[in-house]
């Protein structure tokens, strides 16, 4: 797989929410991280963390099937955010008194492994929560516990006896904060008095700012005179994960290594616009014969169009076209033609009279309640944010299908 140079290697945006964090795990306190998909929700923690000198232990609940490949995701996530050899010193001594067995494989990992019996797994779980707290107060520091896609385990959790018991070990424990990662803040962590921190799109601006400097590192640069950026902008919608794949995916089919080294482009007007305190054009730029609105670029330099960014974009789409069709499958058709309604075209009045009979909605309760469902699915934004769908290139992809 080809690397990514567009992954940040800062906070972009979300200073705000950052220090807000900050607080709150300092605090010894506990929290929800509420937004959709490519809001920076991991970032965010991890940054926070980092922030405090805190170990961040990551859990994905969606990867956990049932209670078994739980407590397996959860000692993996300890053992990663615990991986110095001296650190493994204090995890076996700890498993010394524990029916926990620290084991040691020939490709230098470790990994905790345990031989219970059927219907011992909760007293597993006990056990497994209390080393996150042992080794923060061994090595005297805080530990961050971060469980993505935490509503999920209610899909095996059908009694909450799981979800009730992580609940009271965020309540109790000191030195290790929880962080819970959800689309919304619903009711059962609202009833343990968590604080939330909302995770709204991204600002034009603060994106902009992030993607014109990398693009630059790149050989980059957005064409100021077609409206480049803008365009970008308007094909991630404040979605930092999607403007990160397009970066990748325009930075794939353009990349300089892949075009000649000096590339034929439209030549602007205004030189100094497009490469800032640069000089007058001097014999390091070489002029096209005819016409004399073309120049032959700086070698590695490549001006970014609309044009550019719309191939690019239908590209990357298609890639993603698979993953589109499985979701749409599996909503149901109420809420799926809320969705084309929305990508077709915007709207923060969804409940009109006049856009319910133009895309022939259900009324009332039945659109109420798909607006609802999507909110909560992290497919659309609520009212605060104008019923906009959350991910752009979904957005988009819906409407070349309509199209």
């Amino acid at each position: 797989m080809v690397a990514n140079p567009f992954l940040p290697q800062k906070l972009v945006g979300r200073q705000n929410e950052l220090q807000q964090v900050q607080q709150i795990l300092e605090a010894d306190g506990d929290l929800v991280i509420a937004g959709v998909p490519g809001s920076g929700r991991r970032t965010l923690i991890r940054w926070a963390a980092k922030g405090i000198c805190a170990r961040v232990i990551e859990i994905d609940c969606l990867r956990a099937t049932d209670y078994q490949r739980f407590l397996q995701l959860l000692a993996e996530g300890i053992m990663a955010a615990f991986d110095y050899p001296t650190e493994r010193i204090f995890i076996e001594r700890w498993s010394h008194d524990q029916p926990v067995i620290l084991e040691h494989s020939s490709n230098q990992r470790s990994q905790l492994v345990w031989h219970l019996s059927k219907g011992q797994e909760w007293n597993l779980l006990q056990i497994l929560l209390t080393l996150p707290q042992w080794m923060a107060e061994q090595l005297s520091c805080r530990v961050v516990v971060m469980f993505q896609n935490f509503p999920h385990i209610r899909s095996w959790d059908r009694s909450g006896k799981w979800e009730y018991h992580l609940c009271q070990e965020i309540e109790q424990q000191s030195r290790v904060s929880y962080a819970l990662i959800a689309t919304s803040a619903d009711a059962i962590t609202q009833r343990r008095n968590l604080q939330v921190v909302a995770l709204p799109p991204l600002k034009d601006e603060e994106i902009a700012e992030w993607i014109q400097e990398s693009m630059a590192a790149e050989g980059f640069t957005f064409d100021a005179e077609t409206q480049a950026l803008a365009t970008f902008l308007n094909y991630v919608q404040g979605n930092f994960g999607s403007a990160i794949a397009l970066a990748r995916r325009i930075w794939l089919d353009h990349h300089p290594s892949k075009q000649r080294q000096t590339t034929e482009l439209d030549f602007p007007k205004d030189l100094a616009t497009i490469i800032p305190n640069q000089p007058e054009p001097t014999d390091s730029i070489f002029f096209a014969s005819t016409p004399k609105n073309h120049f032959l670029a700086y070698q590695d330099h490549f001006f970014l169009k609309v044009h550019h960014i719309h191939r690019s974009t239908l590209v990357l789409v298609e890639d993603l076209a698979p993953t589109f069709e499985s979701l749409i499958l599996l909503l149901p058709p109420s809420q799926v033609r809320v969705l084309e309604s929305l990508a077709l075209d915007p709207t923060d009045s969804p409940h009109s009279r006049e856009y319910i009979q133009k895309h022939q909605l259900s009324r009332g309760g039945g659109l109420q309640g798909a607006l609802a469902s999507l909110e909560q699915k992290g497919l659309v934004y609520g009212s605060e944010y104008h019923y906009q769908i959350t991910m752009p290139l979904l957005a988009f992809w819906l409407k070349q299908q309509l199209a």
